[in-house]
Parts: C-alpha cells; sequence; structure tokens
C-alpha cells in the first residue's frame, strides 16, 4: 500500500535518487522537461570526444516500478490546492511536492534544445570546433575548468590551450592548496598556459578576450566554467519570491523542507543548504528527504517520529579527473589537512568511466 502523492519536479541526480527511493513507499511522479537522464559528469568529456556522444544520456523508462515519468515543464506549485500546474494545464496533486530543478550549467556540460537529439548534435558542435581550432580558452580554474582543460589538451595535443582563472590559486573551492599546486603542475607539464589572477571579459571585437588590466587574449574558442545558476526563475514568475535567497536558490530549513511548509521540499543543487554542489552532496539530501518524506506520509498525527536533520558536511570527496587515466582526489581529513590522491586513486573513483555504470544502474540499466 502507498501512503500518498509525491511529485518530484526535476530528473537531475537529487530528483531521480529520490523518486526512486520513495517508489515503493508513495505514488510517485518524476516530472522533467528532458525526455531521458542527461549524465552531466560525462558531458565535459562528450563535448570533446566523439566516442563519448551518446554516453550521457539514460532513458528514465526503467527507473520506476509503479510510479511514473512525465516529460514536461512545471510552471506553478498551487500550496492552497495543493497541486503541479504543467505549461500544458495539466495539475498533478500531491501529499508533497519535492523541488529538484538543479542548477543551469555552462555549456557544453548543459542538455542544450528540448530533445536528445538537439543534445547530440549540439555536442558535436563542440566536438567539431574544439577540433578545429587553433587556440582554446577556458575560463574558470575550478573542478569543472581544470577538468576541461585537461580533456581539450588531451584531445589536442597539437592546439593551445589557456586557462584564465580569477583567483590566486586553482581548486579553491576544495580548501586544499595543495590540490590546487598539483593541478597546476599537471597542466602546465602538458603545455596549458595557466594565467592566474586574470579576471576575463569578452572583449569588443569576434574572438578577442580582456582581463581586468586590459590585456588581450585572442582565441578562436572559448568556453566559460565560472559556476552555476539555480533554475528558480519559474518559482519567481509564479510568485514564490518569497522562497529563495538573494542568490536564487530556495531557502530550506534543517529538514530540508521549504519555508517550514512540511510538505514542501527542496534538494540538490536548487536549494541553499550548502555551498558544496556536487554530486554526492546532492546524493545525500535526496537520501535523507527521502527518509522524511516517508515519515510523514507513514505516520501521520501527533505521534509522528521526528524527522532527521541535515549536516552540511565538508567531509565529501572531490575529485578532478586529467582526461581518463590521470587526475586527483581531495579527501577531506577529520582534524588535519585534506589528503589529496593521485592518478591511480582517481581514475578508479571516475576518471576512466565518469560515474556512468553506476548512473546507469540507478536507473535500472545494465552497467555498459
Amino acid at each position: 500500500m502507498r501512503d500518498g502523492d509525491v511529485v518530484v519536479i526535476g530528473g537531475g541526480y537529487a530528483g531521480v535518487r529520490l523518486a526512486k527511493r520513495l517508489d515503493e513507499a508513495a505514488r510517485v511522479t518524476l516530472v522533467d522537461r528532458k525526455e531521458v537522464f542527461f549524465h552531466r559528469v560525462a558531458s565535459l568529456r562528450a563535448g570533446v570526444r566523439p566516442d563519448w556522444s551518446v554516453t550521457p544520456f539514460i532513458p528514465y523508462d526503467r527507473l520506476l516500478r509503479d510510479g511514473r515519468v512525465v516529460v514536461g515543464k512545471a510552471v506553478r506549485i498551487d500550496t492552497t490546492a495543493r497541486q503541479v500546474v504543467l505549461a500544458t494545464g495539466e495539475r498533478l496533486p500531491y501529499d508533497v511536492v519535492v523541488i529538484a530543478t538543479g542548477a543551469d550549467y555552462p555549456e557544453p556540460a548543459r542538455f542544450a534544445g528540448t530533445t536528445t537529439e538537439e543534445t547530440i548534435k549540439s555536442l558535436a558542435g563542440h566536438q567539431s570546433r574544439v577540433a578545429a581550432a587553433e587556440h582554446v580558452l577556458v575560463v574558470g580554474g575550478g573542478p569543472s575548468g581544470v577538468e576541461l582543460s585537461a580533456e581539450i589538451r588531451l584531445a589536442r595535443p597539437d592546439a593551445r590551450v589557456t586557462l584564465a582563472h580569477a583567483g590566486k590559486a586553482l581548486l579553491h573551492s576544495t580548501g586544499s592548496e595543495r590540490a590546487g599546486r598539483k593541478a597546476l603542475a599537471w597542466l602546465e607539464a602538458h603545455d596549458v598556459d595557466v594565467r592566474l589572477d586574470t579576471f576575463m571579459t569578452p572583449g569588443n571585437d569576434f574572438d578577442t578576450y580582456r582581463d581586468a588590466r586590459g590585456n588581450v587574449i585572442e582565441a578562436d574558442l572559448s568556453f566559460w566554467a565560472t559556476g552555476t545558476t539555480p533554475n528558480t526563475l519559474w518559482l519567481r514568475l509564479a510568485g514564490h519570491g518569497d522562497w529563495l535567497n538573494a542568490a536564487g536558490h530556495v531557502r530550506v530549513d534543517r529538514r530540508l523542507r521549504v519555508g517550514g511548509r512540511p510538505d514542501v521540499f527542496a534538494v540538490g543543487d536548487v536549494n541553499d543548504a550548502t555551498e558544496l554542489k556536487i554530486t554526492p552532496t546532492a546524493l545525500a539530501q535526496a537520501d535523507l528527504a527521502a527518509h522524511n518524506i516517508r515519515l510523514r506520509l507513514q505516520n501521520p498525527g501527533r505521534h509522528r517520529k521526528e524527522p532527521l536533520l541535515y549536516r552540511p558536511t565538508q567531509r565529501t570527496p572531490v575529485i578532478v579527473p586529467f582526461g581518463s587515466a590521470d587526475g586527483l582526489t581531495v579527501l577531506p581529513v577529520p582534524g588535519g589537512e585534506s589528503a589529496v590522491l593521485g592518478g591511480r586513486t582517481t581514475a578508479l573513483a571516475k576518471a576512466k568511466t565518469l560515474m556512468t555504470p553506476y548512473m546507469r544502474r540507478q536507473l535500472g540499466y545494465t552497467a555498459t
């Protein structure tokens, strides 16, 4: 017996995990604009290497045994009627609704267009431009910028590759200076021109970029890996701007509920629970929210058990591949400086497959 209707808005990492966790406990409806799951972790390599073009796409059709997936755009949450309103006018009733719309990433780490075919075509365009470019500029020295620079260098050993970063060290968000030095050493050893303390803006001329000092970099292709934007504009347009903080993230309490509402949750990159926007964090939030939602549905009334509290952790490993056979893993150590593990560990943990077999299994498919 299932104990209520749960509508999950967003079919990214957090949404997929939470929907699967609740499939046996509730009547689950997963809503997403995409027709397939987009494995964003594999997208940077797919934007460079043609043999990875189809890897990021995993169908939703085996995710849920009893729930359903609706391809559509949510435009409003009617908290009075307790319904999710789709762009088509369809209304989905809920006992609990979960906002898991994630964040928008720069290309190529983006599901471009509305269909798989359109996104594959977009990735092919990136691959062609990388293959033809004489000079590629990557802006942003966080994990994505470093990973993309490495992928481009390995795919195009004959091209000029420049990585421009506004900070004084690479991988600053990991909290490990050693990781930044290790990434810098690898990139420089592979002839990537790394420019630190260099804030870039598009120039006035085509293919011309300027730093804050007015210095010009001419490149015939650029990628900007300078951050993400939470997908919450639809909430603001629907009159729920009071749910958002100044950066556009959904404000949640320690139970991952929105505005203290017992029937509205937000998980993953879309919320303000943590600044660490990585896949393991999104999955952990989905697990905790699934537990709390199950408690709410199965234990109504005054004798309901206390829900779990979310505690942001800074001990989540951060894995940065340098292609398929090298990279680094930042492993936080309680009470001490983070350990930085090398290529062998990183290749086994992520770099070789980019977690593709794991995500395929999560969606009900075989690993290959």
